[in-house]
C-alpha cells in the first residue's frame, strides 16, 4: 500500500511503477476462467459487436486490438465495417439490429464518426444492457446514484489500476485534471462513491482553474486526463503522491525511425523522482481500457444469461 500522509524527504529511490500491462494480463487471466465457466456449464459464448465506420489509421488499430484481445480469451467478436459515406440512417439500422441480435451482449461503436452522422444519437440508440463503452445516458444515470451497470471503461481501468496496485483510496483526496465525459467526470463520480474502491474526496481541476498548481498539489492520487502531452510537471506534485497518466499524446522525434514517440499528459522522468508511485505511457492505462471493455462484456453475458 503506498502511503498518502507521509514521505520520507532522503527517500533516493524513483516512483514504483504501476505497469497496466501487468495487471490487464492478472484481470484477462480472471476473465479467462469465467469465459471457460460459462461455455463449459452454461453454453453461453460472450460476445462484442464493434462497428466502424470509415477509414480512421487510429480507429483501425484500437477495433483490431481490441477484436484481438476478445479472440485471445475467448470471446466471440465480430466486426462490421462501413464507408466513410455511410449514412446516419444506416448505422442506426446496424445498431438496432445488433440490439436485437442475441449472441451478441456488448456493442462498441467506435468513434470518431463521420460528420454526417450524429454521434449522439448512435450512442443513445445502444441498448443499455449492452453498453458495455458505459456511456449510454441510462448508465452514466446508474453510475451518478451509485447503482451501475456498466463503468466507463478507461475510468473503470484507472479504478482497477488503483485497487490492484494496493493504493488505498478511502479518506484520500484524489485530484482529477481534466474534466471530459470519456474520462474526468465519471472517474470523479466512481471515486466518490461510498464503496470499498473508493469513498475519496475528489476534486476535478480544468483549463478555468485558478492556480492550478496549488491545487494539484494537493492531491494524495493524482489523475491527469487533460490531453495535453507533459503537461503535469513534478512542481505540481504532493511529494509522496500516486500519479495515474491517462494521456497518450503523440510528439515529434526525429530520432526514431517513425517520427515521433508516444507520451502522457504527465512530464514522467521528473514527476517519478517525486512521486510514490505512477504510471508509464504507453503500458499503462491504455492496455486497462480494452481490458475492462472485455470485462464489462463478460459481466453483460451474466445478465443476459440471467434474464
Amino acid at each position: 500500500m503506498y502511503p498518502h500522509t507521509s514521505y520520507d524527504k532522503e527517500r533516493d529511490m524513483a516512483a514504483k511503477i504501476i505497469s497496466g500491462n501487468e495487471i490487464a494480463a492478472q484481470i484477462r487471466g480472471e476473465l479467462q476462467k469465467e469465459i471457460d465457466e460459462l461455455k463449459g456449464k452454461h453454453g453461453v459464448t460472450p460476445g462484442l459487436a464493434v462497428v466502424l465506420v470509415g477509414d480512421n489509421p487510429a480507429s483501425q488499430v484500437y477495433v483490431r486490438n481490441k477484436n484481438k484481445s476478445a479472440h485471445d480469451i475467448g470471446i466471440y467478436s465480430e466486426q462490421h465495417n462501413l464507408d466513410a459515406s455511410a449514412s446516419e440512417a444506416e448505422v442506426l439500422a446496424l445498431v438496432e439490429k445488433l440490439n436485437r441480435d442475441p449472441k451478441i451482449h456488448g456493442i462498441l461503436v467506435q468513434l470518431p464518426l463521420p460528420k454526417q452522422i450524429d454521434e449522439k444519437k448512435v450512442l443513445n440508440l445502444i441498448h443499455p444492457d449492452k453498453d458495455v463503452d458505459g456511456f449510454h445516458p441510462m448508465n452514466l444515470g446508474r453510475l451518478m446514484v451509485g447503482e451501475p451497470m456498466f463503468l466507463p471503461c478507461t475510468p473503470y481501468g484507472v479504478q482497477k489500476m488503483l485497487v490492484y496496485a494496493g493504493v488505498q483510496t478511502k479518506g484520500a483526496h484524489v485530484v482529477v485534471v481534466g474534466r471530459s465525459n470519456i474520462v474526468g467526470k465519471p472517474v470523479a463520480n466512481m471515486l466518490v462513491q461510498k464503496a470499498a474502491d473508493a469513498d475519496a474526496t475528489v476534486t476535478i481541476c480544468h483549463s478555468r482553474t485558478r492556480d492550478l498548481p496549488a491545487v494539484t498539489r494537493l492531491g494524495d492520487i493524482l489523475i491527469a486526463a487533460i490531453g495535453q502531452p507533459e503537461f503535469v510537471t513534478a512542481d505540481m506534485v504532493k511529494p509522496g503522491a500516486v500519479v495515474i497518466d491517462v494521456g497518450i499524446n503523440r510528439v515529434d522525434d526525429p530520432s526514431r525511425p517513425q517520427g515521433f514517440r508516444l507520451v502522457g499528459d504527465v512530464k514522467f522522468d521528473e514527476v517519478a523522482e517525486k512521486a510514490s508511485a505512477i504510471s508509464p505511457v504507453p503500458g499503462g492505462v491504455g492496455p486497462m481500457t480494452i481490458t475492462m471493455l472485455l470485462y464489462n462484456t463478460v459481466r453483460s453475458a451474466r445478465l443476459h444469461m440471467k434474464g
